[in-house]
């Protein structure tokens, strides 16, 4: 059977693959994307960003939280939430999610191909799939495969109650005790959506801090309120194994020989690249231990015309982030040799309860590298909006430099932070100065103020020192 010809194959169609697709067919070129699963999106759509992000609004809303602070600590809009309430309106997103996608790629003329793409040489792919197996070649080729929750011997995941986290909405019931193994993003933010649920979490994280590359300061806030909710933190402590010594209850045995039980276990330590299928060696690639594929600055491979973007080369494994890396690989791919991203300005959202942003350096790198700078610091309930949400905790950490006044770092805990980022973003990417906050007029009442109540309290900091 001949192989169907196209300027570029994109293997996934998640954030990555999907606008590696339409930027090569906005030039003109002949794409198809190979998919997996019978739905477009990834995992990005189908069980990772969208389905979490979707519900911890859920968990938001119908639990009353942001709103106990004024109505007090007993306030809900649903008395008895189940998982049934929180997978619906998942579901209904998803939906959506998946159109907007499908109908993107029809209106750019991109084909959709469904099914396992495996590597035959360098420039050909076999796609097995249920209707029947195709072959595709191409001049280009852009691996967006993405990842997979990693698995551990240690671990015996059955999908009802010992869980990864693409499984978090096959659990039939909430349960009333959760263990949650692993403290990164996705560990942390499932760990505070049912903490705010009302179960009983166990974190257990075998490093002596979560998320070591934000600001200490912020994740200081974060335990607290992790606490506040009443999450048990076992921090420095490693799972040894996992058992289920009686239905409906679930230990993890540490190292330490503390036992930890609950009536469920979510597995969240790590993710793994997507490649066990993809044949790589015919295409003269490999994969680490941890299924990602090495590339330049330029997400070229080691193959001239192969790229790799997305969670599959590692670190940020952002989805805003894997957009542009796929935007990026499909236009230098078909000659375009300016298009780059300063990865220094790339913004991070954790949306844990409350939702953690920041741009630019922390105050622990700063101080690494020797760079004088003083910090401005504004919190929630200093301006109107705070007041009038009920946030009263959240706070804005500005960090500028001592002497060029310089932007170098925005750190932000609370309601609405990944919005607020993007206006230090655009401060720091045209390399403006603490001082555009003072001479700049914000909407009243907006969380936005707070930037230039940082603003002064950092520069006041600053001044009072140059007049001692």
């Amino acid at each position: 059977m001949s192989a169907q010809e196209y300027d570029l194959v994109v293997i996934g169609s998640g954030p990555a693959g999907q606008r590696a697709a339409v930027a090569a067919a906005k030039m003109g070129k002949r794409v198809v994307v190979v998919e997996a699963r019978s739905m477009v999106g990834g995992v990005c759509i189908n069980t990772g960003t969208i389905p979490s992000k979707t519900m911890r609004e859920a968990v938001l809303h119908l639990s009353g939280y942001n709103y106990r602070s004024i109505y007090g600590v007993n306030y809900r809009v649903k008395e008895k939430i189940t998982m049934a309430d929180l997978a619906f309106r998942v579901q209904a997103v998803i939906k959506t999610e998946v159109d907007v996608t499908e109908a993107q790629l029809s209106r750019n003329g991109i084909d959709v191909v469904h099914g396992i793409a495996r590597f035959l040489d360098p420039n050909q792919i076999r796609v097995e799939g249920q209707q029947g197996d195709t072959t595709l070649a191409a001049g280009q080729i852009i691996i967006a495969v993405g990842t997979k929750p990693a698995a551990s011997d240690k671990v015996p995941v059955n999908g009802k109650t010992i869980i990864n986290s693409d499984q978090i909405l096959g659990l039939e019931v909430l349960p009333k005790t959760l263990v949650v193994v692993g403290g990164g993003v996705i560990g942390v933010e499932y760990a505070c959506m049912f903490a705010v649920l009302g179960v009983r979490v166990t974190l257990i994280e075998k490093r002596n801090r979560l998320l070591e590359f934000a600001d200490q300061e912020i994740i200081e806030a974060l335990s607290y309120h992790l606490r506040d909710a009443r999450v048990t933190m076992r921090l420095g402590e490693e799972v040894e194994s996992v058992e289920e010594p009686s239905p409906g209850t679930v230990v993890a045995n540490l190292e330490s020989k503390k036992k930890v039980s609950g009536d469920a276990l979510l597995y969240a330590v790590g993710r793994q690249g997507n490649v066990d299928d993809l044949n790589l060696a015919a295409a003269g690639l490999e994969a680490d231990k941890r299924g990602r594929i090495a590339v330049d600055e330029h997400f070229q491979t080691k193959v001239d015309h192969i790229y790799a973007v997305g969670d599959v080369v590692g670190f940020p494994s952002l989805a805003s982030v894997s957009m542009e890396q796929g935007r990026i690989a499909a236009v230098r791919a078909f000659g375009d040799t300016t298009a780059s991203s300063n990865p220094s300005f790339y913004p991070y959202g954790i949306y844990t309860i409350p939702e953690i942003s920041f741009i630019g350096k922390t105050e622990e790198q700063l101080t690494g590298e020797d760079v004088p700078y003083e910090v401005g610091m504004a919190y929630y309930r200093e301006v109107a909006r705070g007041q009038i949400r009920g946030d009263t905790t959240g706070r804005l950490k500005l960090i500028f430099h001592r002497d060029t006044r310089k932007v170098l770092g925005v750190h932000i805990i609370g309601e609405e932070a990944s919005e607020l980022v993007h206006i230090g973003q655009a401060v720091m990417t045209l390399d403006g100065t603490v001082d555009y906050f003072i001479d700049t007029v914000f909407n009243y009442p907006t969380l936005a103020e707070c930037y230039k109540v940082a603003a002064f309290n950092g520069l006041g900091r600053l001044h009072k020192y140059q007049t001692e």
